[in-house]
């Protein structure tokens, strides 16, 4: 018998699949969604077999994509117990003018805040009231401002979201929660991205003198994602490696 389902977003690579890893040990079944199907099913391929694998292609920042999902999971599954919004991605400029910069934060906002928001809303009626959990993967450069400003800022948008799930859905028992990575190795965010001169920067600018590995950022999401965690809500854990103030 089925007793949890855990949908997790962007999870054929990276932190995703870092997180169906973490969460087969506590759910029955997994809604593997991304936009390639083929990375989705290798992941499914690598979870133990006593947990039911579903992978779905969504285009999270289609609502009419995300609405057959939700209708999808409704008829299928029923009942949803965790959502791990992890989907999102930068959105560099292709130029310098004014167009190109209104064009690069509106597509940067769609791929990680509204995504988000359409993968959560869609899905929030299907969560147990008391018990869902919501987790979502935001980013330390909202609080660094690091890296893109676009994308600093979408990320620091969805901390604000989770504070209002919290404030809507936390009188029903359930919780919204961001998870903040720093930066982790092994996610196409940083994969053939960055330079070694900034790699080198970043690396000097973390306490712990290395990157973060994407179990570590998925262990705790499944802390949050936990029956226990029931009394953690509307907050940002940053999980960066302590950063190095000069000084």
């Amino acid at each position: 018998m089925v007793q949890r389902t855990a949908v997790i977003s962007g999870a054929g690579t990276g932190i995703g699949a870092a997180c169906a890893q973490a969460l087969s040990s506590s759910c029955d079944r997994l809604v593997l969604v991304g936009r390639r199907l083929e990375k989705l099913q290798e992941v499914a391929a690598t979870l133990p077999g006593n947990v039911q694998v579903h992978v779905g292609s969504c285009d999270l920042s289609d609502p009419q994509s995300v609405q057959d999902l939700a209708d999808w999971a409704r008829a299928e599954l029923g009942s949803v117990d965790v959502i791990v919004s992890n989907a999102g991605s930068v959105q560099p400029p292709l130029g310098d003018s004014l167009q190109t910069m209104a064009d690069a934060w509106a597509s940067t906002y769609l791929a990680n805040t509204i995504s988000a928001v359409l993968l959560i809303e869609s899905l929030a009626p299907l969560l147990p009231r008391p018990g869902g959990r919501i987790v979502i993967i935001g980013s330390a450069a909202a609080r660094s401002g690091n890296g893109s400003p676009a994308y600093a800022a979408a990320k620091g948008a969805l901390q604000t979201y989770a504070i209002s799930l919290m404030r809507r859905l936390g009188p029903e028992g359930i919780t919204a929660n961001v998870v903040a990575p720093g930066y982790t190795d092994g996610t196409e965010l940083v994969a053939g991205r960055i330079s070694p001169e900034r790699k080198e920067r970043l690396l000097r600018g973390i306490a712990t003198g290395r990157p973060a590995a994407a179990a570590e950022i998925a262990h705790i999401v499944a802390s949050l994602a936990a029956r226990e965690a029931s009394f953690i809500n509307g907050e940002t854990v940053t999980v960066d490696g302590g950063p190095v103030v000069s000084g």
